[in-house]
Formats: C-alpha cells, sequence, structure tokens
C-alpha cells in the first residue's frame, strides 16, 4: 500500500487514542496505551511528551507479525502464547517488548525536542491487553495488527499531535 497524502496523527493521552486525519477526515481511530508515569518531557523520565513532532523513521518494513526490536534492529519473533524466541531462544513474555512496527517520532517544540534522543515511538506490544489505559514506559503502545495498518498508511514526516485535553 503507498502512503495516502496530507496525513495528520493525533494520539489524546486523555482518551488514550489515536487518530489518522487525511485533512480533516477522520480516516481511523485507534486505542492506545500511553505511559504509566503521566506526560513529561524529562530524560528518564518514562513519562509520554506532549506537543508537536513528526515520524522521523520508520522502522520494520515487511517483518513478521510479533517481530521484537532491541535498539530498532529485529532480534526475534513474539508469540502470543509465550513460545516465540528472541536472542537465541531466552525467554521473551517478560518486559516491556517492542513489536512489529516502530514509528520514531522526533519532537518539533522545545519542550519536546529531545523525543528522538529519548526514543519515543509508536509501536506494537506483547501487552495488548492493557491498550486502552495507561501502561506504557512512554511510547504510544498499539495493538500489533494495528501498527502495521497505521505503518502502512502513513510516510515519513507525518505530523503526529499528542495532546492530553482532560
Amino acid at each position: 500500500m503507498q502512503p495516502l497524502p496530507d496525513l495528520r496523527i493525533e494520539v489524546s493521552v486523555a482518551r488514550q487514542s489515536l487518530r489518522l486525519y487525511q485533512q480533516e477526515q477522520l480516516l481511523r481511530e485507534y486505542p492506545v496505551s500511553t505511559s504509566r508515569h503521566g506526560i513529561g518531557y524529562e530524560e528518564g523520565s518514562f513519562k509520554t511528551p506532549l506537543g508537536a513532532f513528526q515520524v522521523a523513521e520508520k522502522i520494520g518494513h515487511a517483518a513478521p507479525w510479533g517481530t521484537v526490536f532491541k535498539s530498532r534492529q529485529p532480534v526475534g519473533v513474539w508469540l502470543p502464547d509465550g513460545h516465540g524466541h528472541e536472542d537465541g531462544g531466552r525467554g521473551n513474555h517478560q518486559g516491556d517488548l517492542v513489536l512489529t512496527r516502530i514509528l520514531w517520532l522526533d519532537g518539533l517544540d522545545p519542550d519536546n525536542g529531545s523525543t528522538l534522543a529519548r526514543y519515543i515511538y509508536i509501536h506494537g506490544t506483547n501487552h495488548e491487553d492493557s491498550i486502552g489505559v495507561p501502561a506504557s514506559m512512554g511510547c504510544v503502545r498499539m495493538r500489533n495488527d494495528d501498527v502495521i495498518e497505521l505503518f502502512d498508511m502513513v510516510p515519513e514526516g507525518t505530523p503526529v499531535t499528542i495532546v492530553d485535553p482532560g
């Protein structure tokens, strides 16, 4: 699928949702999970930053569903039944895994300018049961099927806004 033109993403921390717009038309809405530590900008805070961003890089083109990424490199595949493999077969059912696709965000505001260096992503997760409530370590988690769909629709450079209208 070719990315669509004139797209923008809006993430609502209060609603725990991600909306994809083409100009002013809502194309998709997905449930997400933002940080369980709240909102913020500090390095090491594990908080989700607010403001204006862009998709700086897309990682995981054509990777299998459940691909585990460490430092943005594929290291194995996670399966929901816990029988996946990672790093030569060590158990991977624990932890906060970055799965399937990565949309790496770059902050465009003075407050969120460290976002790229903080490795804040929109990505798939092994904790799909927590989607809809704040549970991440700062990133925007999505269901794996949803992040594949979004990834295929948006190009690098897509504007992203993270808001907390609560």
